[in-house]
């Protein structure tokens, strides 16, 4: 008897036709991604394991290396150079204000019952006059004796032995604390010789007058600090330069 060959179901035909069909459009649509980057993270989710191990994705292009650090150094050197200038052109902002009422008050009271509001008040025609300077001198030579007392105390803090304290923390706090102190004895014998300078120039008759531009420092400048040499403007341009040219 001659064998029948038995015909494949038609279920079977479809299903691998589909099958077929189904691996050629993942196929198209890897293609079509390839050529068309926008595509390819839709025809790489949709494409089966085998088109995938197949075909690769081309890698992407690598971006151009920014110096980030240096850019940043720009930036902040430029913001600081314009923070800088912005605050020489406020420079008027950093002046306290006058109270009329207390414009002649020095005319009526002695040097050592001024006080610093009446002293700011006095009109700019009686500027470094006898009851400024003589206030200016008061008020330097009172600082100077201040500095001298704190001296003295440190002297004293000293002269602690801290060998005989048994816990070593508490004996390197005070350690700490004496160095502390001395550094700051330190800032203020620098601070000595710049009053001591300063009672000069009244003697002289050049305080209260910039060293550079011979302009008015400003009673608000010297009640602030009152052995200053420079204007405001004057301080500003030096410290602009200082930050430009590290000088």
């Amino acid at each position: 008897m001659t064998a029948v060959k038995s015909k494949p179901p038609k279920a079977a035909v479809r299903t691998a036709a589909e099958a077929v069909h189904t691996r050629s459009v993942e196929t198209s649509l890897v293609d079509a991604a390839l050529d068309n980057p926008v595509l390819a993270p839709a025809a790489t989710e949709n494409s089966s394991k085998s088109s995938r191990s197949k075909r690769s994705a081309s890698p992407p292009a690598r971006q151009p290396e920014t110096d980030v650090p240096l850019v940043a150094a720009s930036a902040a050197k430029a913001a600081a150079t314009m923070r800088d200038t912005k605050a020489m052109t406020n420079t008027k902002q950093a002046v306290p204000k006058k109270d009329p009422k207390l414009a002649n008050a020095w005319k009526t009271k002695s040097v050592e019952e001024l006080t610093d509001a009446e002293v700011l008040a006095m009109s700019d025609d009686d500027y470094m006059n006898d009851a400024q300077l003589a206030y200016f001198r008061r008020k330097l030579v009172a600082l100077k004796n201040d500095m001298h007392v704190n001296a003295g105390e440190t002297a004293e803090n000293l002269r602690e032995d801290t060998v005989v304290v048994p816990d070593p923390a508490d004996r390197a706090t005070i350690e700490e604390e004496h160095a502390l102190e001395l550094r700051t004895r330190d800032r203020e014998r620098k601070l000595l010789k710049k009053i001591d300078q300063s009672i000069a120039r009244i003697d002289a008759g050049d305080y209260g007058y910039c060293d550079e531009t011979g302009e008015p420092i400003g009673v608000g400048r010297l009640l602030a600090r009152p052995t200053a040499t420079l204007s405001l403007e004057a301080q500003q341009r030096r410290e602009l330069k200082q930050k430009m040219y590290g000088d």
